[in-house]
């Protein structure tokens, strides 16, 4: 696992941008893993101005979200698949086909869990998934006790979740639904690079179990530690109770420029 804390927290998201613009160069059709949230946002607004500069292009890359809510009506300005189209897709040129979703208003959501997984295989796996992280260490929606090698499912919200999340619908907590479906654990880890991205002291306790408390079920993110590939892009609140932040500072500055992330 690699920590990135630069001292300029407005290097993140340029940071996590040149790692896919570079990725896209290499294999244009590559599969991407999508979240919603608000830590991937200045990476979504980077990646949009780049591609408006011609500095990128999307037009043979597919991607996958990570979740959904349950029930929501396709139309709900909330709906995880609405929601990475405003922030995102519909700016740079992802073709009308390229961006899957998990269905959540599926007859069969348990069939439909599955045939997701299945489109994933079939596009050869995720080359780079985004991540954020949950105030109690969840990923995607894996709260607190999934299961480590869980796969996508249906998985019910926990109160912290959906108190965290209410501020999306209009601070009105039985506005949130109380499902949703998640990719699990073990799909994420199935992903060949994995990019996290925390800010704010209100998730440091998260970061710190992540990096260097040990690997739980009880706080998810704390699998990524046996990625072989993982990246977690920090600002000074969410590392500030690292104990070893200013190795992981000493390690990014003098690694070789070709190395990347």
């Amino acid at each position: 696992m690699e920590v990135i804390v630069p001292k300029d927290s407005t290097q993140i998201a340029p940071i996590a941008a040149d790692a896919i613009c570079e990725l896209l160069e290499r294999k244009p059709d590559a599969v991407l893993g999508l979240a919603t949230g608000s830590s991937p946002l200045p990476l979504y607004a980077e990646l949009i101005r780049r591609y408006k500069a011609g500095e990128v292009s999307f037009a043979r890359a597919r991607a996958f979200t990570l979740d959904e809510y349950v029930g929501l009506a396709s139309d709900h300005p909330q709906a995880y698949s609405n929601v990475i189209r405003t922030e995102f897709t519909a700016h740079v040129d992802f073709a009308d086909d390229a961006v899957h979703s998990p269905d959540g208003l599926a007859s069969d959501l348990r069939q439909s869990c599955a045939g997701y997984e299945a489109k994933i295989a079939e596009a050869g796996g995720v080359d780079l998934q985004i991540l954020g992280v949950g105030t109690d260490g969840h990923i995607a929606f894996n709260e607190p006790g999934s299961s480590l090698a869980s796969r996508t499912r249906i998985k019910t919200l926990t109160p912290q979740t959906r108190l965290d999340n209410a501020r999306f619908f209009d601070g009105d907590l039985d506005q949130v639904p109380q499902h949703c479906i998640t990719q699990g654990l073990g799909t994420i880890m199935e992903a060949r690079h994995v990019v996290l991205f925390a800010s704010g002291e209100g998730k440091a306790q998260a970061v710190w179990n992540l990096v260097e408390g040990p690997v739980s079920a009880m706080w998810p993110a704390t699998i990524l530690q046996h990625h072989p590939h993982a990246t977690v892009l920090l600002d000074e609140g969410a590392a500030s109770k690292l104990e070893n932040l200013d190795y992981y500072r000493d390690t990014y500055e003098t690694k070789p420029e070709w190395q990347g992330i």
